[in-house]
């Protein structure tokens, strides 16, 4: 299952929009921002059906 979700940046403050893949469970990964191409970690927590997304800079 995937569901988009606008984030902001927490480098350059602009907002992006994510594609998540629920179906595969609790998930850290990092990707660029598509703005500033800065490294962004990404912190999904998911049952499968209800989430939360946490983003976060890399040496924060």
């Amino acid at each position: 299952m995937l569901e988009s979700q606008v984030y902001q940046c927490p480098y350059c403050g602009e907002s992006v929009d994510a594609l998540l893949d629920l179906s595969a469970g609790d998930q850290e990964y990092i990707e660029d921002c598509q703005v500033c191409c800065r490294p962004i970690v990404f912190d999904l927590q998911t049952d499968g059906t209800d989430w939360t997304l946490y983003v976060r800079g890399e040496n924060d």
